[in-house]
């Protein structure tokens, strides 16, 4: 074989990820209000780039100070006759009040009192029998949920008090309300509700230290170490489950609600379904016509250069966003089309779907469709659901490859199968597994109880009531 130094000309193709197409890529994954925050961060960075509102607001600026001159011409005019209607030499003048101009003093906070803040005002309007600052260094320390994050030892070292002291703080605390709070485990958080069930009964203090028995469900161990009937030992624990195991939640501060934007909003019309890209958090951006003017006027200097760049940028930040605009009606508009029984009679009809079905009826690479789907909310007549939710895996129904059956489809069928069993011998997972096979759902025990678990439904031994 023969080697040597050669030349030889090739031609190839290529992706280059440039800046511009990165930009892009990241733009398509953005939900819409993580696109309102980029804008927002481009709109500082970019002088070139401003919003549409901006401008009507300049161009209109005149036209509303024209609207507004004829109300002030107007502001004095007074119908003095009845300004005076009740005002005589022996008694003061009384406001005549319409009933549009009644003015409304409705009950207003700004912000729900957090738990901290609820105990403390409680602390500070009583007389406790422990010191304060104590009470309130246990008040400081406690989670979300309720309970004590330290010990008695850390308590009292912090505060440079006895361990007694520490206690009977903790003692205070723990008698504030929501009964609960200051707990250190789960058993003493529900051993601190007990006056507030109606005349407990004395067992239950002794059914709180088989607390995991009780979850397992183990309810016959749980009787036979107390003396009791297992329909006792049952009626004990369905008292305890009425218990709030986190006392500290129903005071969750509004920064801990969040709300879901849909992206794309579908509407059912005529018959027919109507597709809306959800843009309106998104400002509506254009070039700044003050820097496209310079550049006919600026010569090639690194002023024209650096207006050239981001001009540039601009424009294909604009260009960026309306495609990713498209590319959602588009997919959103295939879903539709592939999901129309679903939108129209529920669950029972959503049809396995996969990212590749999408690409090809639109024509783009399932990546493309992986992006424009990640972390985005469709809103549709059956409700707000995950784009993601649309393409359901599919599982075969019988012998047949082309009926295929969604696993929502068989979670939903489970569900039922469950609510409709007897509480006093609930089906086992390989029963559910025959039931479901029964329905043509030939799924396995372990994918049952895969699927139970998903749903938070407990083991027979657990749902088995006496």
């Amino acid at each position: 074989m023969r080697l040597g130094y050669g030349l030889s000309l090739e031609q190839t193709q290529k992706l280059i990820m440039t800046p511009e197409l990165r930009q892009a890529i990241t733009i398509l994954q953005l939900s819409a209000l993580e696109l309102s925050t980029y804008v927002e961060e481009q709109l500082l960075e970019n002088p070139l780039l401003e919003t549409q509102e901006e401008n009507s607001d300049v161009k209109g600026e005149s036209e509303q100070n024209s609207a507004e001159e004829s109300p002030l011409d107007n502001k004095w005019d007074v119908d003095w006759q009845d300004y005076f209607h009740d005002q005589d030499e022996n008694r003061p003048r009384q406001e005549r009040v319409t009933p549009d101009e009644k003015q409304r003093f409705d009950p207003f906070i700004s912000a729900a009192p957090t738990l901290q803040e609820h105990l403390l005002e409680q602390l500070h309007v009583q007389k406790i029998s422990a010191p304060l600052n104590v009470a309130e260094y246990i008040v400081g320390n406690l989670n979300d949920n309720g309970g004590l994050t330290l010990t008695l030892e850390d308590i009292a070292r912090e505060t440079h008090v006895s361990l007694e002291t520490a206690e009977k703080a903790l003692a205070v605390v723990q008698t504030l309300d929501p009964l609960g709070v200051g707990a250190r485990n789960l058993e003493e958080c529900l051993r601190l509700q007990l006056p507030l069930i109606p005349d407990c009964p004395a067992e239950l203090s002794e059914l709180l230290k088989y607390l995991e028995d009780l979850a397992a469900g183990r309810l016959q161990k749980i009787a036979h170490a107390l003396k009791l009937s297992i329909t006792r030992v049952q009626e004990l624990a369905d008292m305890i489950r009425k218990l709030d195991p986190k006392p500290g939640l129903r005071f969750s501060g509004p920064g801990d609600v969040r709300y879901i934007v849909p992206d794309v909003v579908i509407e059912e019309i005529g018959g027919e379904f109507i597709i809306l890209v959800n843009d309106v958090t998104v400002p509506r951006l254009g070039i700044n016509k003050a820097y496209r003017e310079a550049l006919s006027h600026e010569e090639e200097t690194d002023t024209r250069k650096f207006v050239e760049q981001k001009l540039n940028a601009a424009a294909w930040l604009i260009r960026s966003i309306e495609q990713r605009r498209l590319t959602l009606y588009k997919v959103a508009n295939a879903i539709v089309k592939w999901q129309t029984d679903f939108l129209r009679y529920g669950i029972h009809r959503l049809k396995p779907l996969t990212l590749r079905d999408i690409a090809e009826e639109i024509g783009v690479h399932e990546s493309t469709v992986s992006r424009a789907t990640s972390h985005k909310y469709v809103q549709t007549p059956r409700g707000i659901y995950e784009f993601k939710f649309f393409f359901a895996n599919g599982m075969g129904r019988g012998h047949s490859s082309e009926s295929n059956i969604t696993t929502g489809e068989i979670k939903l069928a489970l569900r039922e199968i469950i609510s409709a069993e007897n509480p006093k011998s609930p089906y086992s997972d390989q029963k559910l597994a025959d039931l479901l096979k029964a329905k043509n759902m030939e799924i396995s025990r372990r994918t049952v109880a895969k699927y139970r678990d998903e749903l938070g439904i407990p083991t027979a031994t657990v749902r088995k009531r006496y």
